[in-house]
């Protein structure tokens, strides 16, 4: 089983639910805890939600065990670490290899790597909490989280829009700005599974740019997501009228087969969370 514990060093009392919740706990996993074989305790001792802490009490969940993902098929191909610890674990995705699986990629995609990958040094959860994707053709870090108040963590940073995000991505044409912003809403296109579209009843959608190349009709843009919607950096460059290059969804001057240039090449987040080994 995997266990967190705190302790409370604030001096007036407080409710133990609000105070794990203040540390990633959500409303879901309470119940689960509660009710799935997991523990609430303070002081060693099991207690219910409205427990009112004093200082010094030390609280501690366990977590009830998760099952392995339904239906998802095990890829024992290689995957490419970037940071792993008790919690949490980045791998670079190639272009080329979907995030998640689909009725056209059902048996190799990152997520059935990295179940391989757990399976073969028997993580004490086998369940993957993948928390970002990112589009098949391109490539990057994606996060995973290794329990459910990890995922709980990163998703709430996420929301709040602590995690950042960089990428740098080849456009067409010249760009002739060193730094920009493009703040366009962004929506399914009509009639379309994939695509999406600039429209007046879209989401809000914030991408800030540096141009740090302009080369043979080309440029070499630095990128910041400060959303995170479905294709917004491919969606903003072609509205603009600079679509990636090698996007044969978005660029008409592309070809089927190749790949966007565009690629993720940092990924920041706040890591808060300590595992504390069973006795």
């Amino acid at each position: 089983m995997i266990s967190f514990a705190w302790i409370y060093d604030e001096t007036h009392p407080m409710k133990v639910r609000t105070f794990v919740m203040k540390n990633g706990v959500t409303r879901s996993l309470l119940k689960d805890i509660r009710y799935h074989g997991g523990h609430l305790m303070v002081n060693g001792h099991d207690v219910y939600t409205s427990f009112e802490l004093s200082h010094g009490d030390r609280v501690r969940i366990i977590l009830p065990p998760e099952r392995q993902n339904d239906f998802l098929q095990v890829s024992n191909l290689p995957i490419k670490i970037l940071f792993e610890n008790d919690n949490f674990l980045i791998v670079d995705k190639p272009a080329g290899l979907a995030s998640v699986p689909s009725h056209i990629y059902p048996k190799d995609t990152i997520l059935n790597r990295v179940l391989g990958y757990y399976l073969r040094n028997d993580y004490p959860s086998k369940k993957v909490h993948v928390v970002n994707r990112l589009d098949r053709d391109t490539s990057g870090p994606v996060m995973f989280a290794k329990n459910h108040l990890a995922h709980s963590v990163l998703d709430k940073q996420l929301q709040d829009r602590k995690i950042e995000k960089n990428y740098v991505a080849v456009i067409s044409g010249e760009l002739n700005i060193k730094h920009g912003e493009i703040v366009l809403p962004i929506g399914r296109k009509p009639g379309s599974f994939i695509e999406r579209e600039v429209r007046d009843d879209g989401k809000y959608c914030r991408t800030e740019f540096w141009t740090l190349k302009v080369n043979n009709g080309m440029s070499l843009v630095k990128i910041r997501l400060h959303t995170g919607r479905t294709h917004q950096i491919r969606v903003h460059f072609a509205k603009i009228g600079y679509p990636l290059v090698g996007d044969w969804l978005y660029n008409p001057n592309a070809h089927s087969g190749e790949y966007q240039k565009l690629h993720c090449y940092q990924t920041i987040f706040l890591i808060h969370l300590k595992r504390k080994k069973l006795k």
